[in-house]
């Protein structure tokens, strides 16, 4: 049996490097294989830094042409665009463009490099979409999205356990929800064979993961790993290896899943007198707006998203909701390619 890259591994703090200053909110960051990184920005937009020193911010420019889905008129969702935009889960398309979750206006948008911006989607069914938290795309150049809630306001839900989160997918039938039922559904990933869909439940607290079908259906829906894993869990990576990399934010650790499941601390950034309460509160379900605030590392406060990036994608970059800069440092084993990774 080949012995696990992560067996005897913790993040070694004082060689945690960082890229980036004076960001806002970068919550999702892409990598490229010539080393350029792109990050979410609360601006309205996405900074593309260098490792050089370099960054630039891109913000969003609406573009009149709407996705051919959209029920609304263009003035509506000109004003909703521009009154609210929040970028959080980014994807690359398959033409280089950036697919955006937009947790500000709810929803579902394609960004060019300089910032032209369109809705893809803002309704299923009928419906408000509700608030779309991440995007993925497969090798099929099938779009995965995950709504976190539909209830307003949002923090609602993300203090409680309520079951109305979904995922949504995007190919040649249109979108459509494919699963429901979810507790805050977070970010999403596929294994190396893109046979199962792993999905964070943030307010679970754990990992689920359900068989993908041929027609883009779930099912055989399982926990993988922990059924509370001590924190809220927020973003998640494969390595190459098969070991799911996830965040904890706010209590700000980094875990991994084995292959078989089990839990590993990799880096632990959290505030030892405020982890307990924090866990007691979650496990009690008495979690409060304030208890969240009060809770957060100096690495990266929030930890988000993790990310492979990298020449040999060894280096782990931690997306966070409150960090103006982004920490990075070297992984043992490569992650897992991503499908724009050539």
């Amino acid at each position: 049996m080949q012995a696990n890259p992560l067996d005897g591994f913790v993040v070694d703090r004082a060689a945690i490097g960082y890229i980036g200053e004076g960001l806002q909110r970068p919550e999702c960051i892409l990598a490229e294989p010539d080393g350029t990184l792109w990050s979410a920005d609360a601006r309205g937009g996405v900074m593309k830094l260098r490792h050089d020193g370099t960054q630039v911010f891109i913000g969003q420019r609406a573009n009149q042409r709407f996705g051919a889905a959209s029920t609304a008129s263009a003035a509506d969702l000109e004003t909703k665009f521009t009154q609210g935009t929040l970028p959080n889960g980014l994807a690359f398309a398959a033409n280089g463009d950036i697919l955006i979750s937009n947790f500000g206006t709810d929803l579902l948008e394609v960004m060019t490099r300089d910032g032209a911006t369109r809705t893809l989607y803002d309704r299923i069914d009928g419906m408000p979409i509700g608030k779309v938290n991440f995007v993925l795309r497969d090798s099929q150049d099938r779009i995965w999205i995950t709504v976190s809630t539909r209830v307003n306001p949002w923090t609602t839900a993300a203090a409680s356990r309520v079951r109305d989160g979904y995922i949504a997918v995007v190919d040649g039938k249109g979108i459509r929800v494919v699963a429901d039922g979810f507790c805050f559904t977070n970010e999403i990933r596929m294994d190396a064979r893109e046979e199962w869909l792993y999905i964070v439940e943030t307010t679970g607290p754990h990992i689920t993961r359900m068989r993908v079908g041929a027609d883009a259906s779930l099912s055989a829906r399982e926990i993988f790993g922990p059924a509370n894993l001590g924190g809220y869990p927020d973003g998640i990576a494969f390595d190459s290896f098969g070991n799911l990399w996830c965040t904890l934010v706010m209590i700000d650790q980094v875990i991994a899943l084995t292959p078989e499941g089990d839990k590993r601390l990799l880096l632990d950034d959290s505030k030892p007198a405020m982890l307990k309460a924090f866990q007691d509160a979650m496990d009690g379900h008495a979690m409060t707006s304030e208890l969240m605030l009060a809770t957060r590392g100096t690495i990266a406060p929030w930890m988000a998203s993790i990310t492979f990036g990298g020449a040999d994608l060894r280096t782990v970059y931690i997306g966070s909701l409150m960090g103006t800069r982004i920490p990075y440092f070297a992984s043992p084993v490569p992650g897992l390619p991503m499908v724009h990774w050539k």
